[in-house]
């Protein structure tokens, strides 16, 4: 029995056909009408995304940072534009996540006038993605994937600084 934890344990890539990981956990602050205001923080709550995701249809795409230009100029607008057609195609639920704190991805919520439509999450100490071995030195790397009932059915990883393969339209098509 191994006793290195997921998060120690060498790079796992994921890839079209596999489960998805058992253990993902991530951070978040739900909306509420009490914490609408983007000055208001409400509280951080764990979400265990490996369970969330084993009943439902999920995007999850991941961005280096929060309000940066690449991610609020060129990949989030995508999924923002896109939103009605991913949810028509049977899309339970469209999850961001970056390495940045849960107040702060809050915050891009709220900047973006999402409050429900998209959860925005931490990637707690880039756990899952330095896991997956998709990373951008400290930061959460920029993909894509899609999981449909716990099973990996798209998940591409950029290879350079475009949005390309983790873009809103490339999830279209593997949809």
């Amino acid at each position: 029995m191994s006793t290195t934890s997921p998060e120690l344990a060498a790079p796992n890539p994921v890839k079209a056909g596999d489960s998805f990981p058992e253990g993902v956990e991530f951070s978040y602050i739900p909306y509420t009408p009490e914490n609408e205001s983007i000055t208001s923080c409400g509280r951080p709550q764990k979400y265990l995304a490996s369970k969330e995701f084993s009943d439902k249809k999920v995007v999850l795409f991941a961005v280096p940072g929060a309000f940066t230009p690449g991610c609020s100029v060129k990949h989030l607008p995508g999924f923002i534009e896109h939103l009605s057609e991913i949810k028509a195609k049977g899309v339970d639920l469209i999850v961001v996540i970056a390495f940045n704190d849960a107040w702060v991805m809050s915050a891009w919520a709220k900047a973006n006038s999402i409050m429900e439509e998209i959860l925005f999450m931490t990637d707690t100490d880039t756990q899952f993605s330095k896991r997956i071995g998709w990373t951008r030195g400290d930061r959460t790397g920029r993909y894509a994937m899609v999981i449909d009932h716990g099973k990996i059915t798209y998940a591409e990883n950029e290879a350079g600084g475009d949005v390309t393969v983790s873009g809103a339209d490339a999830v279209l098509k593997a949809l």
